[in-house]
């Protein structure tokens, strides 16, 4: 419970103690050694290897400097689409997914951006199941875990690479990576056995309101998943494949916001946005679910 005497902690605090309920899932990604959670809101390790628990509740594990492309207002924009509920079936049918393993699952969302997905299956997987959820989200976008920690309670938020992640060998029962790029070598590192990666790659129709809108008769306005697909098949033993498609109406308010939030909307100019006036938008997804 993150109140003492009926007061609220400090976000740092609260997400300290959560951290340092769940700390066994640490590895320093300087010397790879156990860590423990302090009570000054560190996570350090034997060596003395120290990260420091920042105000909004996340940790920087990052262990040289990065760059991203992805900026603030890009995550907001995509925490109010994502929140509208236009990826619901998704989180619904990854939701299943964990369901079905019927045990505690500790769930690694790998470029978590701002941890709206991540929230999403856990509050669907809390209300649905009497079992234990415990969620933790990395990106190497600071900008995207900062807003993760501000917004998003009871979680483990982690600004890292996964090329030197923070985490134990065999530690999560599963490995989120939705429309990101993927570490297959780091992904069976951390799977516990019987684990899932559960990788959510574009579709034909995805977003095809926006892509024949900026892409009109080029080769941008068709998409193929085939090399990731296939790239995915060649890492696990069984793969499943589930696609989720839907043409929903959209809010006027959400369009700007979904443009911002994807590729296709970076360059275009504040009037073509404007006058879109699309009144709906296709989310066509496949869930490729590995196992080893």
């Amino acid at each position: 419970m993150n109140e003492v005497f009926g007061m609220a902690l400090p976000r740092k605090v609260a997400s300290a103690n959560y951290m340092r309920e769940n700390q066994e899932l640490f590895a320093c990604p300087i010397c790879g050694d156990e860590m423990t959670v302090t009570d000054d809101c560190s996570v350090v390790c034997d060596n003395r290897h120290s990260f420091d628990i920042a105000k909004q509740g996340y940790v920087n594990f990052m262990t040289h400097a990065a760059t991203s492309m992805y900026g603030k207002d890009l995550f907001e924009a995509r925490k109010l689409v994502i929140e509208s509920g236009l990826y619901a079936p998704m989180h619904t049918a990854i939701c299943d997914l964990l369901k079905q393993m019927n045990t505690n699952v500790a769930v690694l969302d790998t470029g978590c951006g701002e941890g709206s997905h991540l929230e999403s299956i856990k509050n669907k997987f809390q209300e649905q199941s009497d079992n234990r959820f415990v969620g933790v989200g990395i990106d190497i976008a600071k900008e995207g875990i900062i807003a993760a920690g501000r917004h998003y309670n009871d979680m483990i938020w982690c600004v890292g690479d996964l090329a030197k992640s923070p985490y134990q060998q065999a530690s999560f029962n599963a490995i989120l990576n939705i429309l990101s790029p993927a570490n297959y070598t780091e992904f069976k590192r951390l799977l516990k056995p019987n684990g899932l990666v559960i990788k959510v790659v574009p579709q034909s129709g995805y977003l095809q309101q926006l892509r024949a809108l900026f892409f009109a008769d080029s080769e941008k306005e068709s998409y193929s998943n085939e090399l990731t697909v296939e790239r995915f098949k060649e890492n696990f033993l069984e793969v499943e494949v589930k696609r989720i498609t839907q043409t929903i109406e959209i809010n006027q308010e959400l369009v700007p916001l979904l443009m911002h939030m994807t590729p296709m909307g970076w360059h275009q100019k504040n009037e073509d946005v404007a006058a879109t006036n699309l009144t709906e938008i296709t989310i066509d997804l496949d869930i490729l679910i590995g196992k080893m």
